[in-house]
């Protein structure tokens, strides 16, 4: 791998592709949703193979998600969104992201024109590097095998990854999915390698959490497409404003207030001030409880308070 400044250069693929030197350039290629164990194992071989041939590492990915426009009704929420990725693929040694529009014209490309216009054209590719259960092409019509007859045929090499496993099953951006959707953060947090990141910007709320005496951060998450974990108190910890707090999460419906719409709104622990329009992102790090009906004032308030005893001792503060 070339030496650069930390963290690959980002940018949106052009007509003119990469830009050219004589040095071989190693491929991977995939939606990278979530940037998991998985993919990080990709992300090492690519790695480990340019450093042997002084090479520069290239991983391709797609925005919006391919799924959105084959078959948008079955597209999955994102793990991570576009800026998301950025921000888990800067602690990479990748020397290049690239950014792909997935288009319906795109879409049409057979696997050997997809390989030949957009790897070997528009990239330069002499090395492709791609997980186990990698489809591309028209439906997904090429995989593993179709590469090893477009490899030989077109003269570059191609290297296969195995599959990533936590508890005897496959690490992957759907299983990752179906834990968070199930409350399961603990799977999705190890599958992940790291804390599931939710980001948004501060809104107003309706005052709740002040009457009760716990201010929260009423949050508008970003990206239309972004999965929100399933309904529940979660622990976490928050950055917003240039500092990192200790937070308590609470996602989904409020059923003490009838009539309330959902939120998804975290009381930060040790933090008085105001924060509307602010960025803040959180790291979920560990789901305390479901959400619960409150029958009086004080027993709510009594629940949050050992909620916020619970996220003080699971993170540390």
């Amino acid at each position: 791998m070339s030496e650069h400044a930390p963290g690959p250069t980002v940018f949106h693929a052009g007509p003119s592709g990469l830009p050219r030197d004589h040095r071989p350039v190693i491929v991977t290629v995939g939606t990278f949703d979530g940037v998991h164990l998985g993919h990080w194992r990709v992300l090492e071989e690519i790695g480990a193979r340019a450093a042997a041939v002084d090479g520069r590492s290239v991983l391709v990915t797609f925005d919006p998600h391919p799924l959105r426009i084959v078959r948008p009704a079955a597209a999955p929420p994102l793990l991570t969104t576009p800026d998301e990725k950025k921000t888990v693929l800067a602690e990479s040694r990748l020397d290049y992201v690239v950014f792909v529009a997935f288009t319906p014209e795109l879409r049409e490309y057979s696997p050997r024109r997809f390989v030949t216009e957009l790897l070997l054209s528009r990239l330069g590719m002499s090395e492709l590097v791609i997980g186990y259960d990698h489809g591309f092409g028209k439906g997904r019509s090429g995989d593993v095998d179709t590469l090893r007859v477009i490899a030989a045929e077109c003269g570059f090499a191609l290297d296969v990854v195995n599959a990533v496993y936590a508890d005897d099953a496959a690490i992957s951006s759907t299983s990752i999915r179906q834990a968070l959707q199930e409350g399961r953060l603990a799977d999705a947090n190890r599958g992940l390698g790291r804390p599931y990141p939710l980001t948004g910007i501060v809104v107003r709320g309706d005052g709740r959490g002040r009457e009760l005496g716990f201010p929260t951060a009423n949050i508008r998450v970003s990206g239309v497409d972004k999965l929100v974990p399933a309904a529940g108190i979660y622990a976490c910890h928050a950055s917003v404003t240039g500092s990192r707090y200790l937070g308590a999460l609470h996602i989904g419906p409020r059923p003490s207030f009838p009539g309330a719409d959902p939120t998804v709104e975290v009381f930060l622990l040790d933090f008085e001030g105001g924060l509307y329009g602010h960025e803040i992102r959180l790291e979920l790090v560990e789901y305390l409880r479901p959400v619960a009906t409150f029958g009086t004032v004080r027993s709510l308030q009594e629940q949050i308070r050992a909620d916020v005893r619970r996220t003080r001792a699971i993170l540390g503060g």
